[in-house]
């Protein structure tokens, strides 16, 4: 190996013998948080997430750039999600205006909800009845909550019987304008983390009640161990 590289061996063997410096030891501690966080999150974590939980986890103070840069070298990344356009197409007969205006933050709980419907393999019909059962469910968990409310133009979101429901309860309505799924950024970024992460290399459920078992420990992790910056 050495002829081949134009190595001599007394260098070789002199580098063999060095004393690691304490940026190779920074390195290779990084190196092996890298790979424990990846096979613990299972090749879901970004370099973000991935400096993210080193930092929080063990104390650290990792840079994103340093993170990627290890990560490259190791070959270890993220499932990358294709990028897709998938919303509902709103109608001109809506019964709201953009009205969140893409502001997403929020001063306080329950000053702004956004909500849309998503599919599943196994998934009960999309209907009326699935969203409000779902909106009083969210009524009863946050009593008093008069929030902005915000969707995109489907069916269910613009029948009379739901705009009564949100009157009744105090809520302005907001809608997204025509082809804009952006208007509903971090609703739509949702279903997009959800399916790539309970889906990671072609992960398939056999049975409804498998699939649903599955969300229901994602939204335990996404709402209790998921870190966000």
């Amino acid at each position: 190996m050495l002829e081949i590289l134009g190595v001599k061996r007394a260098n070789y063997y002199k580098w063999l013998r060095r004393n690691k410096s304490e940026r190779d030891l920074e390195n290779e501690e990084l190196a092996d948080f890298i790979r424990k966080y990846d096979e613990k999150f299972n090749h879901t974590l970004g370099y973000r997430m991935m400096t993210d939980r080193i930092n929080r986890d063990e104390n650290k103070n990792y840079n994103d750039k340093k993170v990627y840069k290890v990560m490259k070298i190791l070959g270890i990344k993220s499932i990358i999600r294709p990028k897709r356009r998938s919303c509902t197409v709103r109608k001109s007969n809506n019964t709201a205006k953009n009205n969140l205006k893409r502001d997403f933050n929020a001063s306080r709980p329950n000053e702004k909800w956004v909500t849309d419907v998503t599919e599943f393999k196994y998934g009960k019909n999309n209907d009326n009845k699935l969203v409000f059962n779902t909106f009083r469910s969210a009524v009863d968990a946050n009593p008093g909550a008069h929030p902005l409310f915000h969707s995109d133009g489907g069916y269910q979101y613009t029948s009379p019987i739901f705009v009564r429901m949100l009157k009744d309860n105090g809520m302005e309505q907001s809608m997204s304008r025509v082809h804009c799924c952006i208007d509903n950024g971090p609703m739509e970024g949702f279903w997009g983390i959800l399916k790539c992460e309970i889906y990671h290399y072609g992960k398939k459920y056999e049975t409804r009640e498998e699939l649903e078992e599955a969300i229901i420990e994602w939204i335990r992790y996404y709402s209790h161990e998921r870190y966000q910056r």
